[in-house]
């Protein structure tokens, strides 16, 4: 009865008002059809069909799938839904939605509502404007969603959403969340065969997924001011506030009221929606903040992510906001990231990353260990692939994220228990001393765990405790990116080490000297990517390179790994990617870094011309007028003494002025040459020939900023844009 309650007093009132006395228990999920609401709304036949679908990944009759969306659409009307959407993930980076209302009018022409068991299975959306990277022809519409049951329908802004996967008509994937599906069926198939050394009983792994959303804050009206920030989302000039995270007063300190309004409205929302916020703070830069949920698996963790950053759009503009994602908003101030947090665990509760109390759970966790190390190792430029972007390019290696070379970070004392580790363990058979001996040694794990969770926030991919984080995610990416990625690397290295560990098991080589043997391999074979020192410092690139390890800082070269044949096969036996899937999402990459660029080049163009040149020579003749009246007054003879100073600041002006306009003919020029190209040449001459104007012409604009007058100067400076709150 109380549940009825509460959902009672949600219907009446769509946000909570202050001082209400609910719980957040009592109204989380309020507006999402999970597995409690299934059971009040669907035969019990239908109910356990999902269950089944969810746990084991089969497809749902058509039959009990008109019994699904019977029970969905009643519940969603009784929640005041008017109409419902298949929600997905194109290759945009965001969602997309297309509404459809429930009414349906029967032989007399009267309206009744109606949603059937097709229309919640499969949709076709019009597919021909969504980035396909060559899969599919610009005149050819198709494109099909097909429904997920493992993540929830939910509404929001009375629409009934329904979380699907996207393909082509031929049956190539669209989006990023059906290559995650895949990924997480791979890494679960490969981690239960591994399990089976160690525990019968395990019958299901899943991939965990804990992200850190950072993100900055900028009033409304400043915002609509700054046209780089309207159409690039982050600033393409302003000069350093003379104050801004050096002090570093911000970082975990008190909350902002107006910010807090904001916070408290978005979490809200989001508890409503399913979505366990559990973390807030302040971050490193002014006006930069940070949300993390509770740990959920990974496909749903990615959802909630998504949506939740609607979510923040939305509310952010009720509190005259804006929220950036953007990796760089500003420069000379740290940028934003999304760390994600991963791991593994079984259906019998066990985190595959966490120490246990006895030898065999450590051999265990060491087998996940090591083998998730080796698959970073193997598969470093990939992992990179997935997290390069434009945005993210501004980021990485800035004394403030992890550097674009790809390395593993242990802990002092868990590295060295793989150091004694690979000593101790001799490819020939082990005597019982040598056995007895490692085995003590391994069951001491968990007396390190302090240590273990110490991080090294300047590397890309930090172990934690019982979790590796994934720093170097940026902060407006789809986590599904890296992490189909880290999920089938990972479980194509598991099914190798199964295979070779069964091979010296077939040799007559007891089960545990085996694992012992192919741990060992793998320490030896990984042990360069494994780095515990200062990811900033000047020495560590030489380092990386004598260890061989790349360093790719090109966003359109990190790119080109997808379309390597050791890629393709990679993903190909994996059966999560195929090569036209592969080749398409590098054409979709590669296209948007261009677009980007093309986007922010023309920005600061207008700008610059239309905007600050003009002001800057309102500014140069006021000087101008200032100096004559000072040549009248004081004459020929002292004038030079007395106007020195302006003269020469008329003088550096006409010096600014004619860089920032040589450059911007230069910068038009260098982007008409690239348009003739074709879209693969266009790429590396937007990247090395259009790019680099973007900071050389900022550079003497920033510089009049500190010259002109405040009054005068056409846009929000650093200090308001930072400070106002």
């Amino acid at each position: 009865m109380r549940f009825k309650a509460v959902e009672e007093q949600f219907r009446r009132s769509a946000v909570l008002v202050e001082g209400a006395s609910v719980k957040i228990s009592e109204y989380y999920g309020i507006n999402v059809f999970d597995m409690e609401r299934m059971q009040r709304y669907l035969s019990k036949e239908a109910y356990k069909s999902v269950v089944f679908a969810v746990e084991t990944g089969n497809r749902i009759d058509r039959k009990v799938a008109d019994q699904v969306a019977a029970g969905m659409k009643d519940w969603a009307v009784s929640r005041g839904a008017t109409h419902y959407t298949h929600w997905f993930h194109p290759l945009t980076g965001g969602t997309a939605e297309k509404h459809d209302a429930f009414i349906d009018l029967d032989n007399n022409g009267k309206a009744f509502e109606s949603f059937s068991g097709n229309l919640l299975s499969q949709q076709e959306p019009d597919a021909s404007s969504f980035p396909h990277g060559g899969l599919r022809n610009t005149f050819e519409a198709r494109g099909y969603t097909a429904w997920d049951p493992s993540s929830p329908a939910f509404i929001l802004d009375k629409t009934l959403c329904i979380p699907t996967i996207f393909i082509s008509y031929t049956g190539e994937a669209l989006d990023y969340k059906t290559p995650l599906l895949k990924s997480i069926q791979a890494l679960d198939k490969a981690a239960v065969d591994v399990c089976q050394y160690f525990d019968k009983e395990v019958k299901k792994v899943v991939a965990n997924l804990g992200w850190e959303q950072e993100y900055f804050l900028v009033d409304d009206a400043l915002y609509q001011a700054r046209p780089d920030l309207v159409l690039t989302n982050r600033t393409l000039m302003g000069h350093s506030s003379a104050k801004d995270q050096q002090l570093e007063d911000h970082y975990f300190g008190s909350i902002p009221e107006r910010v807090s309004a904001f916070m408290r409205d978005f979490e809200i929302e989001s508890y409503k929606l399913g979505i366990p916020i559990k973390t807030r703070h302040n971050e490193v830069a002014p006006n930069q903040f940070e949300c993390a949920p509770i740990f959920e698996e990974v496909n749903l963790a990615n959802d909630h992510n998504q949506l939740m950053m609607e979510v923040m759009r939305r509310t952010a503009r009720r509190h005259h906001f804006r929220v950036l994602f953007h990796e760089k908003p500003f420069a000379g101030v740290n940028g934003s990231g999304k760390h994600n947090n991963w791991s593994m665990g079984t259906d019998t509760g066990v985190n595959l990353l966490q120490p246990g109390k006895t030898p065999k759970k450590n051999l265990q966790f060491l087998t996940f260990l090591v083998n998730t190390i080796k698959a970073v190792h193997e598969h470093g430029d990939l992992l990179r692939a997935g997290i390069v972007s434009a945005g993210n390019t501004h980021r990485l290696g800035a004394n403030e994220a992890p550097p674009s070379i790809m390395s593993v970070f242990l802990g002092t004392q868990l590295s060295k228990t793989l150091d004694d580790f690979e000593k101790r363990v001799s490819d020939e058979k082990m005597t019982p001393d040598e056995k007895t001996a490692l085995k003590l040694d391994i069951g001491k794990i968990p007396k390190i765990l302090l240590d273990n969770t110490d991080r090294n926030r300047t590397s890309p991919f930090a172990f934690t405790g019982n979790r590796f984080e994934f720093r170097a995610v940026g902060s407006s990416q789809n986590c599904a990116s890296p992490m189909l990625i880290l999920n089938t690397a990972v479980a194509d290295r598991l099914r190798i080490f199964k295979t070779e560990v069964d091979a010296l098991i077939e040799k007559n080589i007891k089960k545990d000297e085996a694992i012992f043997q192919i741990l060992r391999k793998y320490i030896s074979e990984s042990k360069n990517v494994r780095f515990e020192g200062n990811g900033y410092s000047e020495d560590w690139p030489k380092e990386a390179a004598k260890k061989g390890l790349s360093n790719i800082n090109s966003v359109p070269e990190a790119l080109s790994i997808l379309t390597t044949d050791a890629t393709i096969d990679f993903f190909e036996r994996n059966k999560v990617l195929n090569r036209r899937e592969l080749e398409s999402r590098f054409e979709v990459g590669i296209e948007e870094f261009t677009k980007k660029i093309q986007i922010e080049s023309r920005v600061l163009g207008d700008l610059a011309v239309n905007h600050i040149v003009p002001t800057v020579i309102k500014y140069q003749n006021t000087l101008i007028e200032s100096a004559r009246g000072l040549k009248e007054i004081y004459g020929e003879k002292e004038f030079k003494t007395v106007a020195g100073r302006r003269l020469e600041t008329i003088s550096t002006i006409s010096k600014h002025i004619t860089e920032i306009l040589d450059k911007t003919d230069e910068m038009i020029e260098a982007r008409r040459k690239a348009n003739r190209l074709d879209c693969h040449k266009k790429v590396y001459e937007y990247d090395q020939k259009v790019r680099p104007f973007l900071e050389k012409i900022r550079e003497h604009i920033d510089d009049l900023e500190l010259i002109v007058d405040d009054e005068m100067w056409p846009l929000p400076k650093y200090r308001e844009l930072l400070f106002s709150r």
